[in-house]
């Protein structure tokens, strides 16, 4: 499983992968599911962020858990996608992104590995994978090249006013998930590229305005852009190369300690 590239889905993502073997992964932060399988030529390993039927809440979702999961099964690099609102002309709905940057607005989420007795500090200025987000860019040239997310604790959306702060502050797209889960992925070992589906326009552009987020609308959109979203994810994987090797952000002997530690059964 060397080649093994990790996918983490989003809102409406459903089984990306049919005819694969679901695990349930025992980690020192509780199970996940994983489905091991194929998408065009590249193994993958697919995991969906809410668990199967939307069942997780963001803030409840155990990316200690899951990232921890992946790099079990061989995993260095994560495709994931995620539902984001526009607080921007310049990222119409129905559109995708390919964030560069995060602004993590959340609390109380489990949000490193390195929170007792070992203790390592991120280099975080660049959160996402370079040579991820160049294959990205290369295989979706329609995609906005560059976009600062910020992570906000849900499961409620914003009110103007957070909107309105959000975007006086250089903000482009809001969503709930990324945060910690690209931070973990870095603290194990792991590269990552994030593919934003721009499913509304946050708290809306004025008080008619039929793109201001929903639930409804969120899973409809994304609903109906699954066929693009599983083709965008084709083709990012297959374009990992094989002897692709994330940053080391992180020593290996601090790495190699989190990946050593004992599972919960």
């Amino acid at each position: 499983m060397a080649n093994i590239v990790g996918v983490i889905g989003g809102t409406g993502l459903g089984e990306l992968v049919d005819g694969g073997a679901t695990r349930d992964v025992s980690t020192p932060f509780g199970p996940a599911i994983v489905t091991v399988g194929e998408l065009g030529t590249r193994p993958i390993a697919f995991l969906p962020r809410h668990g199967a039927g939307h069942t997780i809440a963001p803030h409840r979702v155990n990316a200690r858990a899951n990232l921890w999961a992946l790099a079990s099964l061989g995993v260095r690099a994560v495709v994931s996608t995620a539902a984001v609102g526009s607080l921007r002309p310049a990222f119409p709905t129905e559109s995708f992104a390919l964030a560069d940057q995060l602004v993590d607005r959340t609390f109380g989420r489990a949000d490193t590995y390195f929170d007792a007795g070992l203790v390592r500090h991120l280099p975080f200025a660049e959160p996402f994978c370079p040579v991820l987000r160049s294959l990205s860019i290369a295989e979706l040239p329609d995609a906005a090249p560059r976009a600062t997310v910020a992570v906000i604790q849900g499961p409620r959306f914003s009110t103007a006013a957070e909107s309105r702060i959000l975007r006086d502050a250089g903000v482009d797209l809001v969503n709930m998930t990324l945060c910690p889960e690209v931070a973990l992925a870095a603290e194990i070992g792991i590269g990552t590229v994030a593919i934003c589906l721009v499913t509304d326009t946050d708290s809306g552009t004025s008080a008619d305005d039929p793109d201001a987020v929903t639930a409804e609308l969120v899973f409809r959109r994304l609903a109906e852009a699954k066929p693009r979203i599983v083709a965008a994810i084709e083709r990012i994987v297959t374009s990992v190369p094989d002897d692709y090797e994330p940053r080391a952000l992180i020593d290996g002997e601090a790495v190699a300690a989190l990946r050593a530690l004992p599972v919960v059964r």
